[in-house]
């Protein structure tokens, strides 16, 4: 009986240990999350200051240079596109946006009456501006946490690229000396396929928001620079961001007609009939190995799970899982495995 309560006593340990566990990491998971968002940043920039490192240039200025590059393409994205934003955005909030809707809505019928009464009813909803002057201390505080979670994320980024190394040895240094090989060929697979991802769908989203918003702008699409840089930023979100890119794009354009609705709903069509059929294969190719039915499934498994913010992970953690998967249960050689050159060569020894 001793025996029986020693073993009952281990078991209630591990298993309150394990629920313990469980609940720490769900309350960090917060913290969890810009861990993992730096390693993926720093999966994304260490071809280039390994590239950097070969040309007799120190990790540490390589790290700063390209952080610089890429403040200086976010301050002229801002510079160029945020007064006129601005504008776009009193122009929608304006009251003379509610009549001219309001008139629109009185002269149509079907499909464009329903629209735009739901355009109107929408920006009816949104707070004035005395009602947004109320909660200011509190923007600035969720404004200041931003910028502190990004500032978290960069700077864990710089360190893990030194560390990555190290923690890599430290890891298979706890494991028997034949699996050593394929932890780090599987880890470094790993890497390259979230570096290439990373880089892959950032081009992406520069590429949809610029050519739309100047594909809208052609046909006259109202708040053009709104709809093509929400547009852009929905490239994150797969499959779903672009389906209401194209849905927010043909609803916008009834506000001004029917044909602008259809030439806006082409441009979206068009836009995203070039990225599968030309630009993703060349460009991206098959960096996370996954397909559009795993990645909606993961999309819409995480989002349920972890909410909205978390889509944001659905198809880096996808892709490790696959990855992990495909080693362990299929015995996929990670040594072998292609991965797409997206700006820099995959692998040292390619290029």
């Amino acid at each position: 009986m001793a025996e029986t309560a020693r073993k009952s006593f281990v078991a209630t340990v591990v298993a309150g240990s394990v629920v313990v566990l469980a609940l720490a990491l769900w309350k960090l998971k917060i913290l969890l999350a810009l861990v993992f968002l730096a390693f993926i940043v720093a999966a994304a920039i260490r071809p280039a200051v390994d590239w950097l490192a070969r040309r007799r240039v120190p990790r540490g200025a390589g790290i700063l240079s390209i952080y610089a590059c890429f403040a200086a393409v976010i301050a002229l994205g801002l510079w160029i596109a945020v007064p006129r934003a601005l504008h776009q955005v009193e122009a929608a909030l304006g009251p003379d946006a509610k009549q001219q809707l309001t008139q629109k809505a009185s002269e149509s019928t079907g499909v464009k009456h329903d629209v735009l009464i739901a355009v109107r009813n929408r920006l009816e909803d949104l707070p004035r501006a005395s009602e947004l002057a109320r909660p200011a201390a509190e923007v600035g505080v969720k404004a200041f946490e931003a910028l502190v979670g990004v500032f978290f994320v960069f700077a864990a980024a710089a360190y893990w690229i030194y560390e990555r190394d190290r923690a890599e040895d430290l890891v298979c240094s706890l494991l028997p000396r034949p699996k050593r090989k394929l932890v780090r060929d599987t880890w470094n697979l790993i890497d390259l396929k979230l570096g290439a991802f990373v880089r892959g769908q950032s081009l992406l989203i520069l590429l949809v928001g610029l050519v739309l918003s100047l594909l809208f702008w052609a046909v006259g699409e109202p708040y053009w620079i709104l709809v093509g840089s929400f547009a852009g930023v929905v490239e994150i979100v797969p499959v779903i961001g672009p389906l209401a890119a194209g849905a927010l794009a043909v609803g916008v354009g009834l506000t001004d007609s029917v044909h602008t609705a259809l030439f806006a709903g082409l441009c979206v069509l068009g836009v995203r009939l070039l990225e599968d059929y030309l630009i993703i294969p060349k460009v991206l190719g098959d960096a996370v190995g996954l397909s559009p039915l795993l990645v909606l499934f993961s999309v819409s498994a995480v989002g349920i799970l972890f909410g909205g913010w978390a889509v944001l992970f659905a198809v880096p953690i996808a892709a490790v899982v696959v990855t992990l998967f495909d080693v362990i249960a299929r015995d996929v050689d990670p040594a072998d495995a292609e991965v797409p050159t997206v700006l820099f060569p995959a692998r040292e020894s390619d290029g």
